[in-house]
């Protein structure tokens, strides 16, 4: 009967002692005083609280080998990148290929697919599949509901989504960035009872007065963590802490631990930060993960000191599946799924034919997925506007990855490329192909890397070709998460050297296509507001 010593931190009780943690078959059968123990720290796993596994780049087995390092035991996942490709099929997969890992995967029902009606995706999924997916014992939430605008006009697909949730007691996830006040209030109303959107800390005050919980954020891209992270000790017992969108090459350095320690580092109580990062979540869910209770699925993390959370070990139903720098779970063979029409792009796909010389450009902003707006004034040449490299004006397309059509082109800022492009079919919502360039024979050198993989994260200048193919719907690499994580790191070095200055280009891409974030984003059928919600002619 194997059993493990400590300093015990009882993160329910909010207690610490030294103590021995004995298990039996997969579960805790007791935690106890003890009076000798090592020098080590037993608590309860990580959790993320929301994230799409797929912009990990990785499987969810993959995800697993590198998420266990860290201390993640579970996270409470939306496969609605996947839905958006392959619809129930794709939902399908993930579940199937995560359950062969010990991490707990808790999935959601996708609730927007496709997002909007003002882009193309692959697949719909009403109302029906939906409730159909509710019913199943291996999807235990309502996956976040984008589509607030619906909520709050009381559309009847979207509330029949809500109300076949909340009739088989399953949480609804909430997506309303920069509602407030009558308006948080109908929304929570409807039975939404969290929010990760938050971007300021006045508007996640404003939602917690109405019962909705706030997940901090700070993932690849979006990073909400210092605009929100004193909320945990003003509203304690309603916060907890997600990465939403985590990347490779940040996934092997760290997870849910760094969050952990950051805030330790700020001079927050150790138990309310465990509370936030492991027991809430727990709660919330309803999510059969231990917390270090007789009785408790024996699930648990031994770490060398609270202060850094670095892991030393991660245990699962009772196997330790991470021991000193050793993951002990297998790799997963893959069979891809994908959904992709492959056709060969031109230079002069790209034109943007148009006699006015002042353009809409979209503003990107790092770290962030909203977007600012100004109105410039570009040159015209035979007819074709002109990106403006030393105004960093480039040119901004989407490519339909579903049917052969015309690309959609327009102008963005902030992306610093002097000379090339890069391209990635990971574009949310809808994943078709986006690209960002100095001119438009480098946009279609890129964009015919990714058609020539079915998918994949491309960067192209004079003298290089380089793409990490993404086989699995066009979002997820079948390799192993290192070689994943290493082969990206590389193709963010060739997007610096091309001058980009941003924190992480490639996943700064992949939401310019996100519509539901305002304010001025674009799909392969246009520019978008996101504060009017519609497209502009």
């Amino acid at each position: 009967m194997p059993f493990v010593k400590g300093i015990i931190l009882d993160a329910v009780h909010r207690r610490r002692f030294n103590g021995e943690v004995t298990i039996d078959e997969g579960q805790i059968l007791s935690v106890s005083p003890s009076d000798t123990v090592p020098e080590q720290y037993i608590l309860p796993g990580f959790i993320d609280s929301h994230i799409h596994i797929e912009s990990s780049m990785l499987v969810p087995s993959e995800f697993a080998r590198l998420a266990v390092r860290h201390g993640t035991v579970a996270t409470v996942s939306d496969p609605h990148e996947i839905a958006n490709v392959c619809g129930k099929a794709g939902v399908e997969f993930m579940i199937k290929n995560g359950s062969q890992v010990p991490l707990k995967f808790y999935f959601g029902a996708p609730s927007c697919v496709p997002a909007t009606p003002f882009e193309t995706a692959g697949a719909t999924l009403d109302v029906t599949v939906v409730s159909e997916l509710l019913k199943r014992d291996d999807i235990h939430y309502l996956a976040e509901m984008m589509n607030w605008p619906g909520v709050l006009s009381e559309d009847d697909e979207v509330m029949a989504k809500i109300k076949a949730s909340l009739a088989l007691n399953k949480p609804v996830d909430g997506h309303a960035p920069g509602i407030k006040g009558e308006q948080a209030a109908k929304y929570a109303s409807a039975g939404i009872t969290t929010d990760h959107e938050c971007f300021t800390k006045q508007e996640a005050v404003d939602k917690l007065s109405h019962g909705i919980k706030i997940i901090i954020r700070e993932g690849s891209a979006a990073k909400n963590y210092d605009a929100l992270i004193s909320l945990l000790g003003e509203y304690p017992g309603q916060i907890m802490f997600c990465s939403d969108d985590k990347h490779p090459d940040d996934l092997l350095k760290g997870h849910i631990n760094q969050l952990a320690a950051r805030t330790l580092a700020l001079g927050y109580d150790l138990f309310e930060v465990l509370y936030a990062t492991c027991v809430l979540p727990v709660k919330h869910y309803n999510l059969d993960v231990g917390l270090l209770r007789e009785g408790d699925p024996a699930d648990f993390i031994i770490i060398d000191d609270p202060a850094h959370m670095n892991v030393i070990q991660t245990w699962i139903d009772g196997n330790c599946v991470y021991d000193h720098g050793k993951v002990t779970m297998p790799n997963v063979k893959t069979t891809p799924i994908n959904i992709f029409t492959n056709y060969s792009t031109k230079p002069e796909d790209f034109k943007k034919l148009s006699n006015t010389a002042e353009h809409l450009v979209i503003i990107a902003r790092d770290g962030d997925l909203i977007t600012d707006r100004s109105v410039e004034k570009l040159s015209v040449k035979n007819g074709a506007v002109q990106p403006d490299v030393n105004r960093d004006i480039l040119k901004v397309a989407v490519v339909n990855r579903y049917q052969k059509t015309t690309p959609s082109v327009g102008f963005i800022k902030n992306f610093g490329i002097k000379d090339g492009a890069i391209a990635s079919s990971v574009a949310h919502d809808s994943h078709n192909i986006i690209v960002v360039g100095s001119s438009d024979q480098y946009l279609s050198q890129a964009v015919n890397l990714i058609m020539e993989s079915k998918g994949g994260i491309a960067a192209v200048n004079t003298s290089q070709k380089k793409i990490l193919p993404l086989q699995v719907a066009g979002l997820m690499s079948d390799r192993p998460g290192e070689e994943v994580a290493t082969a990206y790191q590389n193709l963010s070095k060739m997007a610096a050297e091309m001058g980009s200055k941003l924190t992480s280009p490639f996943m700064l891409i992949s939401f310019m296509a996100l519509l539901v974030i305002p304010s001025l984003k674009i799909s392969d059928k246009g520019l978008f507001d996101g504060e009017k919600f519609k497209l502009l002619s």
